[in-house]
C-alpha cells in the first residue's frame, strides 16, 4: 500500500460516507442512506463491487448484492448480475416492486430492464488491477501445482476478495443495512457468496442493529452472521459490540476470516476484522468523521 493509493482508499470510503450522512442531516431515511454511500463505492474502481469488481474463472464479472430495511423487515437481494451498473440499486427495486427478495442472472437483469434500468456492457467493469488479481491467482494456483517452475506468488486479501457495505440509523429510528460485491477472484461461474444472503452477510432490524459483513463468504454464510448478531442481541441481552465479536470469533473457529460494520438503534458501531485491515468509517454522534484501514 503506498502512500498514494492509501490516499485513493481513504478518499473513496470518504466521499461514501459524506453521500450517506448528508441524506442523514438533511432527515432523510436510513434506506436512503445506505443505497447512496454503496452506489458512490460501486462507481469507484478501487473497490470490489460494481465498476471495481473481480473477475470469475471465466474471466466475467458477476456481482451480488442486497439491502433491507429494519423497520419492517423488507429485504431485496440479487445475484450473479453481469450488466448492472449499479447493483444495490436493482436490489431495493426488487425489494420495492417484485414481490420477492431475490432475483439472480438474467431473470433479474430482465426484470431490470422492464422497469427502465440502464444495462451496460461487461467492458464496464474491466480493470486492470483486477484482471492482473485473476492472472496472479491463476499462476499461484498452476505454482502449487508444480507447473509454474517453483515461482512463488504473495496473494493478498486485496487480489482475492472485497465487499463495500453501508449501515445507517435516520432521525427516525430506522436502520438499514446494504452490500455491494463483486465476489472472490477467480470464482467459479454462478458462485453467489454471503453479500445477497439475508441474514448472513446483510441484516437489519430495528430492534437490535444493521449488519453488512466483508470476508470469506462461505464461512459466512454457514455462520449466519448478520442475523446471529442481532439474534444475541435480541435474545441473548449482548451488546452490539460483544455481540460483533463473539460472532465473528465464531467465523474464525470455522478458518474463515473478514470483518463487518454495524450500528444499533442508539448509534452505537462496531467495526471487527481479522484480517489484516479492513477499510472502513463512521460518522459519530458530533458530526466527526473517522476513517480507517489499519488495526
Amino acid at each position: 500500500m503506498t502512500p498514494e493509493r492509501e490516499r485513493e482508499y481513504r478518499s473513496g470510503v470518504e466521499r461514501a460516507l459524506v453521500a450517506g450522512y448528508e441524506i442523514l442531516k438533511g432527515g432523510g431515511s436510513s434506506l436512503d442512506a445506505t443505497e447512496a454511500s454503496v452506489r458512490v463505492l460501486e462507481d469507484d474502481r478501487h473497490f470490489n463491487a460494481g465498476r471495481g469488481a473481480v473477475f470469475t474463472d471465466a474471466g466475467t464479472n458477476e456481482m451480488d448484492a442486497a439491502i433491507m430495511d429494519g423497520k419492517a423487515l423488507r429485504a431485496g437481494a440479487v445475484a450473479s448480475l453481469k450488466h448492472i451498473k449499479n447493483p444495490v440499486s436493482l436490489a431495493r427495486l426488487v425489494m420495492e416492486k417484485s414481490g420477492h427478495v431475490m432475483m439472480d442472472g438474467e431473470g433479474a437483469e430482465a426484470f431490470a430492464a422492464a422497469n427502465g434500468v440502464e444495462l451496460v456492457d461487461q467492458k464496464y467493469f474491466f480493470t486492470e488491477e483486477r484482471w492482473e488479481a485473476l492472472q496472479k491467482i491463476r499462476s499461484a494456483e498452476k505454482s502449487q501445482a508444480g507447473d509454474a517452475g517453483g515461482k512463488k506468488f504473495i496473494i493478498t486479501d486485496q487480489d482475492r476478495h472485497g465487499t463495500v457495505g453501508a449501515v445507517a440509523l435516520d432521525q427516525n429510528g430506522n436502520l438499514a443495512a446494504a452490500t455491494s460485491t463483486g465476489g472472490t477472484t477467480n470464482k467459479l461461474r454462478g458462485r453467489v457468496g454471503d453479500s445477497p444472503v439475508i441474514g448472513a452477510g446483510t441484516y437489519a432490524n430495528n430492534m437490535t442493529c444493521a449488519v453488512s459483513a466483508t470476508g470469506d463468504g462461505e464461512y459466512f454464510i454457514r455462520a449466519t452472521v448478520a442475523h446471529d448478531v442481532s439474534a444475541l442481541m435480541q435474545y441473548g441481552g449482548m451488546s452490539l459490540e460483544e455481540a460483533a465479536h463473539t460472532v465473528l470469533g465464531k467465523v474464525a473457529k470455522l478458518g474463515g476470516t473478514g470483518g463487518l460494520i454495524a450500528i444499533d438503534g442508539h448509534g452505537n458501531v462496531a467495526l471487527p476484522f481479522n484480517t489484516s485491515g479492513m477499510y472502513r468509517a463512521y460518522v459519530d454522534p458530533n458530526g466527526k468523521f473517522v476513517v480507517a484501514i489499519y488495526k
